[in-house]
């Protein structure tokens, strides 16, 4: 494995929601609302994680099913356990060969997950071959190198400080494609046609440092890892260390934001 990755967690489906789930579900109606699929589409939702981006399909989007497919598990137990509604299906899978017929769904999407799969062109192809003709295919990914998730880069930012080991291990640092440019590419590659690529921003506002700070002991997800690989005196300093980096107001919350860049294109 990678040493960068070597606290990556993906099975506490619970976790992971809080940590950056309740985030997703934010960012996921405003990625929608770019695509334009028409109702009664049949949806391909890549790497579904717990099931944010599929939840938000079946509330906004008027779809005659979803599936989602994620490698995870606990992942894909998490997302049927929470997601009732009988048009959605979940099936644990790779996103580099997808358990789909080609040609069979009008809308292939991923969500904040594309980052993560070693062979992104394979990804991003494996989806356009899901894609019937003239299909959408679009998927988002936060910006990590631009520092878009401001509580997350304060993270690495505080944990670097006390620890130089940790700063390789900051998405920013090892998703240096996750750029307009670099994304375009990606799709153009795959032979996605009228490709665009857009910022999608939403607020990220905490009660206060302890809402903020609980998702990260709870170790689903890269920088959880490495919080719940630490000595407890470690993280107290860690956490200490944080908190002198946030603007909090009078009332103790701390008001962020999260930016992704979101792709939208044809097959």
């Amino acid at each position: 494995m990678d040493r960068t990755a070597q606290h990556d967690a993906w099975q506490a489906g619970e976790a992971y929601d809080a940590f950056m789930g309740r985030w997703s579900r934010r960012i996921a109606p405003q990625f929608l609302d770019r695509l334009g699929v028409a109702e009664g589409a049949d949806w391909l939702d890549v790497g579904c994680g717990t099931g944010a981006l599929t939840g938000a399909i079946l509330a906004r989007c008027a779809p005659r099913g979803v599936l989602g497919v994620d490698p995870s598990a606990g992942f894909v137990a998490h997302a049927r356990a929470t997601v009732a509604d009988p048009r959605a299906s979940f099936a644990v899978g790779d996103a580099r060969d997808l358990p789909v017929e080609p040609a069979s769904r009008d809308a292939v999407v991923s969500g904040l997950m594309l980052n993560f799969v070693p062979d992104r062109a394979g990804a991003v192809a494996e989806m356009r071959r899901a894609a019937r003709p003239g299909g959408t295919v679009g998927f988002y990914v936060w910006d990590y190198p631009g520092e878009g998730i401001e509580f997350l880069s304060a993270f690495w930012d505080a944990a670097a400080e006390l620890d130089p080991e940790a700063a390789p291990l900051s998405e920013g640092r090892r998703f240096p494609f996750c750029e307009p440019e670099a994304l375009t590419a990606l799709a153009d590659a795959a032979g996605l046609t009228a490709v665009r690529c857009d910022a999608i921003v939403a607020p990220t506002v905490f009660r206060d440092l302890d809402d903020l700070w609980r998702p990260f002991t709870l170790g689903a997800g890269p920088a959880p890892g490495y919080c719940a690989s630490l000595a407890p005196e470690r993280r107290d300093r860690l956490r200490a260390a944080l908190g002198a980096r946030l603007p909090a107001r009078p009332d103790g919350t701390i008001a962020l934001a999260a930016r992704a860049w979101a792709i939208a294109a044809r097959a």
